[in-house]
C-alpha cells in the first residue's frame, strides 16, 4: 500500500454513561458507542435514557465527534414489539448509527429509520467476504469483525468488500465464539445474548464424578486452581501499523463496563499513537511509555488474541481471573480558579502527602505530593474522603478534566 494514500481510522471509544462519553470525547475518541435501557449487550451498565442520547450526541458533534447506539441483542418476538416502539423516538436524538446483531433487528432499523447508518455487530459472527458482502447488499454501512480473524484474513476481507470495516483492538475477550455464549443463562437463568451475562467462565470449577456424591475434585495446575474457561484481555497497541495497512476503517476499545478511568486512560494512549503515527509513518515506531500506561489500568494479563496467532499460543489465563492493579484512580480536577490552585473532585480517599499522578489528554503526565488539602471554607483537612472536593496546589499545567491516579503499594485485597 502506497503510505501517502494510508487513511488513519477512526478510534471508537465505549461509554456507559454520559460521564465517562465526556471523558471519551476529551481524552482522544472520533466516536463513541453506547447502550440505552433496553437492546444492548450490556444490560447492567445502565444504558443511556432517550434524552441522555440525545444531549450526548449534541456534545460529540459540539466535538466533531460521533455517537453510535448499539441494538445488539438477540431479540425475541417480544423485544421486537418493544424496538418497533423505541426506534422512532431513538431517531430523533440525533445519534450517527445504529449497532445490530440480528436480522430481525436490522429489519425493523431499515423499514421505520430509513436514513439511519447501521453497522453490524461483531455478535453476528462476521468472519468472511461472502458474509460481509451479504451485509453491504441489505444496506449496512460497516461490518464490526469478529475477533476469531487475523489479520491476514482482515486483509483479505478488505481487498474484496467496499463496506466500512472495524475491528477490536484492545479490552475483555469472551471465550465464546464472538461471544455466543449459553454458559450464564444455564447457570444462572441471566441471558447473555440479550445483554445480561455473569461471566460464569471467569469462575473456578471442580469435577464431580457422578458416583462419589459430595465428593469434588479441583482442576489444579502447578498446586494451584486453574479457570479453565478463563481468557486474557486484548491489547493490538504494538501493532497498529499493520492495521492501519491493512485498510481497516475503524478501531475499537471495548469496555462500557470499564470505569472513567480506563476509558480516558486506554483512549489517550491509543489515540496519541495513531497521531504519532500520522504525523510521520515512515519514522513511527513504537514508543514502550504506551505499553506501560496501558498496563497501569485496571487488566488482565494481555494477550493479541487471534489477530496474530502465531505471538499466542495461549490466549487462556489458567490462574484465578482477578484483575492486574498497579494503580487505583483518585480524583477529577474540576476547576483551576487560580494560578496555583485546583480543585479536585475525590474518587477514592487521598491524604496529605499522598504521591499523585496527574494525567491528561495526549502523554501529559507528571507526579507530585499532596502538600496541602482545603475545604470549600478554606479549612485544613488532613484526608479527604470519595466524592467530597477538596483544592491543592501545584506549579504544573493542570486543566480541569485532568485525572489523578496513586500507584498501590500492596496489592488490593
Amino acid at each position: 500500500m502506497n503510505r501517502s494514500s494510508i487513511k488513519i481510522p477512526e478510534l471508537v471509544a465505549p461509554a456507559g454513561t454520559p460521564e465517562k462519553l465526556r471523558f471519551a470525547v476529551r481524552y482522544g475518541a472520533d466516536a463513541v458507542y453506547i447502550g440505552g435501557p433496553a437492546f444492548s449487550l450490556r444490560r447492567r451498565a445502565g444504558g443511556f435514557t432517550l434524552a441522555q442520547m440525545q444531549a450526548g450526541a449534541a456534545f460529540a458533534h459540539r466535538h466533531g465527534r460521533k455517537l453510535y447506539v448499539a441494538l445488539n441483542i438477540f431479540p425475541r418476538d417480544a423485544d421486537l414489539e418493544a424496538l418497533r416502539t423505541h426506534l422512532p423516538h431513538l431517531a430523533d436524538t440525533g445519534i450517527d448509527a445504529v449497532i445490530v446483531s440480528d436480522p430481525g433487528a436490522f429489519v425493523l432499523v431499515r423499514k421505520l429509520l430509513p436514513q439511519m447508518p447501521i453497522h453490524i455487530s461483531t455478535q453476528a459472527n462476521l468472519l468472511n467476504t461472502e458474509a460481509i458482502r451479504f451485509w453491504e447488499a441489505l444496506g449496512a454501512r460497516r461490518a464490526v469483525l469478529a475477533r476469531e480473524l487475523t489479520l491476514a484474513e482482515i486483509c483479505n476481507i478488505r481487498k474484496h468488500t467496499a463496506i466500512e470495516l472495524e475491528m477490536f483492538v484492545h479490552g475483555a475477550m469472551c471465550m465464546a465464539y464472538s461471544g455466543r455464549c449459553l454458559l450464564s443463562t444455564f447457570l444462572t437463568g441471566r441471558e447473555a445474548n440479550r445483554g445480561d451475562c455473569t461471566q460464569p467462565c471467569r469462575w473456578a470449577y471442580t469435577l464431580h464424578e457422578e458416583t462419589r456424591p459430595g465428593q469434588f475434585f479441583p482442576i489444579a495446575e502447578d498446586g494451584s486452581e486453574t479457570f479453565v474457561l478463563n481468557a486474557k484481555d486484548l491489547c493490538l497497541i504494538r501493532h497498529l501499523p499493520a492495521l492501519i495497512e491493512a485498510g481497516v476503517d475503524s478501531l475499537k476499545i471495548e469496555g462500557r463496563m470499564k470505569s472513567l478511568y480506563y476509558v480516558a486512560s486506554v483512549m489517550r494512549i491509543y489515540r496519541h499513537a495513531l497521531d504519532t503515527y500520522s504525523q510521520d509513518p515512515s519514522a513511527y515506531a513504537f514508543n514502550e511509555t504506551w505499553w506501560d500506561e496501558l498496563t497501569k489500568v485496571s487488566h488482565r494479563e494481555y494477550s493479541t488474541g487471534f489477530a496474530f496467532p502465531a505471538e499466542n499460543h495461549d490466549m487462556q489465563r489458567h490462574q484465578r481471573g482477578d484483575y492486574v492493579r498497579r494503580y487505583e484512580f483518585v480524583g477529577i480536577v474540576t476547576d483551576r480558579p487560580a494560578d496555583h490552585t485546583v480543585v479536585v473532585e475525590a474518587r477514592n480517599q487521598i491524604f496529605l502527602g499522598d504521591e499523585i499522578e496527574w494525567i491528561g489528554p495526549g502523554l501529559q503526565t507528571f507526579v507530585s505530593r499532596i502538600e496541602t488539602l482545603r475545604d470549600a471554607d478554606g479549612n485544613v483537612l488532613s484526608a479527604v474522603k470519595p466524592q467530597h472536593t477538596f483544592s491543592t496546589e501545584t506549579d504544573h499545567p493542570v486543566a480541569v478534566d485532568f485525572l489523578l491516579r496513586r500507584r498501590l503499594t500492596t496489592p488490593p485485597a
